[in-house]
């Protein structure tokens, strides 16, 4: 039997070890200790932290395993590519892996090979960071350099909100720096896309929904995106330059996306599927079990990426407006509804939420799909309003 090593048990995790145990392969979860609904699932458990890289090569070794992967988060990307060298196994690199979660070394690629993103600043945080962005015109955005999800990132329209911004960074990041860039006005979009043995296997761009709270959180998305034939073109073009540049090989890839006038700028890449049911969303468009195929190439295999369907489909995260305990969580959907593909709870009666800042503060999700984008979205429309969540 062979061995998977997955990286973390959270939410994102799940349907990673559910595919690999219907393949018949031995789950190993790796996460520190706490209450992640992935331990219920895996063949094994091991309480390591996943950006511990050396304690987790060695539990690898010890184990022998013919895998290691994660879906929906960054955090253990750079060890997944430690391990991957270290055991020749198939996947992502160190040197690509260190790239795609660091957003400084991510822009001087971009900007050595030539792909269009936005101007930036990288700022320590003992700088004078109004003279290190004399030369950017705001709106401007402050990241950290070492995280997903949205977490540390914030928009200032003034100089008045920097104090805020840095703040707002400080409490997110393990690095002693961060990037100011500008905001680029213009539609945002993501993609999908994998590569495998050097070639781009499919690219999916897919429309987002935008929670505003201090910037722009993923709230759900939809697929097809509808783009212009030359901005499609200019789309894939550039997102196949930036997957080069970056040294992706034998991994998925999750793109966040600005068009302006037609032309695509590079917002980031991360060598990972993405997170927010864009899993769940290539899946449906193809006609496949995305998770296999990731699984399968993170085991060596080579499997086929069809793109020969296109199921129009859509989601929508689950969130609360406060804080505390929910009183009463339901789904009045018809169980025959054949429009929705899956509704989800994270939670239920009794358990503490956050309000919705960024995606880990979800309490589940609604996918839905039809023939057409426009019946996916009407069906969204109708599933949440069936959709009873009370939290006091």
């Amino acid at each position: 039997m062979k061995k998977l090593m997955i990286m973390g048990a959270g939410i994102y995790q799940v349907p990673l070890i559910l595919a690999a145990k219907e393949m018949g392969i031995h789950t190993i979860a790796v996460s520190i200790p706490g209450n992640y609904p992935g331990f219920a699932y895996a063949d094994e458990i091991l309480h390591i932290n996943t950006v511990d890289s050396q304690a987790v090569l060695k539990a690898a070794r010890e184990r022998q395993i013919d895998g290691i992967c994660t879906a929906g988060t960054d955090v253990a990307v750079v060890t997944i590519g430690k391990v991957n060298d270290a055991l020749g196994l198939s996947g992502i690199s160190y040197e690509a892996a260190r790239i795609a979660t660091d957003k400084v070394l991510m822009k001087q690629c971009y900007e050595e090979n030539g792909i269009r993103t936005a101007r930036y600043r990288k700022v320590y945080f003992n700088e004078d960071v109004n003279e290190k962005i004399k030369g950017l015109e705001y709106p401007l955005i402050f990241k950290i350099v070492d995280s997903s999800g949205s977490r540390g990132i914030m928009r200032i329209d003034s100089p008045s909100q920097i104090p805020q911004a840095i703040l707002n960074a400080q409490a997110f990041t393990r690095k002693d720096y961060y990037i100011v860039e500008e905001f680029i006005v213009g539609r945002e979009f993501g993609a999908q896309a994998f590569v495998m043995d050097g070639k781009v296997q499919f690219i999916l761009p897919h429309g987002d929904y935008i929670f505003h709270g201090s910037t722009g959180v993923p709230a759900g998305h939809f697929a097809p995106y509808e783009l212009s034939e030359e901005a499609e073109e200019d789309c894939r073009t550039t997102c196949e330059k930036a997957i080069h540049a970056m040294k992706l090989d034998n991994c998925a890839v999750n793109a966040d996306f600005i068009m302006r006038d037609g032309k695509t700028y590079v917002l980031e890449l991360g060598g990972r599927s993405g997170a927010t049911c864009l899993a769940e969303l290539v899946s449906i468009y193809y006609g496949y079990d995305y998770y296999k195929k990731i699984i399968q190439v993170a085991l060596g295999e080579k499997p086929d990426f069809p793109t020969d369907k296109a199921v129009p489909n859509a989601s929508r995260l689950l969130m609360s407006d406060r804080d505390g305990v929910i009183s009463c969580i339901a789904n009045r959907n018809p169980r025959n509804d054949s429009s929705i593909y899956e509704v989800k709870f994270d939670y239920t009666v009794g358990d503490s939420v956050k309000k919705f800042h960024v995606g880990p503060n979800r309490i589940g999700h609604v996918i839905t799909k039809g023939r057409t984008l426009a019946e996916a979205t009407a069906a969204l429309d109708r599933a949440l309003g069936r959709i009873e969540i009370e939290v006091s």
